[in-house]
């Protein structure tokens, strides 16, 4: 957990599918930079796969990761970067994936939202106890 002038502070990554569904979370101090815990979540990537991630991740060390694993790099360039790598526009904007899995959860469940758990272990459990009914709520509907 971080500390602001706000109070305790935390980051969400997560890593989802196609469909919008969790399947990697990880925590990080609400003041950390979201580039070291990217090799966590993209450790076991598929050949032919996309990863679309926003600003934040855009650094040589992580698109290096991703193309050594065959998968490609969706992730627009930040203003600073001397040479804008292109991107796949259309694909990108598929990324929202990702923004509604959070606002589901954050919406669905208070806890999160106002984040009431007193430690990190007890917060990421409870967001994974979140993804976990969300996984069973879209295999529910499919049958």
């Amino acid at each position: 957990m971080g500390r602001s002038r706000g109070g305790l502070t935390t980051k969400i990554h997560v890593l989802v599918n196609e469909c919008g569904l969790p399947l990697k979370v990880r925590l990080t101090p609400g003041q950390a930079h979201d580039g070291p815990v990217a090799p966590l979540l993209l450790d076991e990537l598929q050949p032919g796969q996309a990863v679309l991630a926003d600003k934040a991740y855009d650094a040589n060390h992580i698109r290096n990761l991703i193309w050594e694993q065959g998968a490609e790099a969706v992730i627009p360039s930040k203003s600073d970067r001397r040479f804008p790598i292109p991107f796949d526009r259309d694909l990108y904007r598929q990324r929202n994936k990702v923004e509604r899995f959070i606002g589901r959860i954050k919406k669905s469940f208070r806890r999160i939202a106002t984040r009431y758990d007193k430690t990190a272990d007890a917060f990421l459990a409870f967001i994974k106890l979140a993804a976990v009914r969300i996984w069973c709520d879209a295999y529910e509907s499919a049958t």
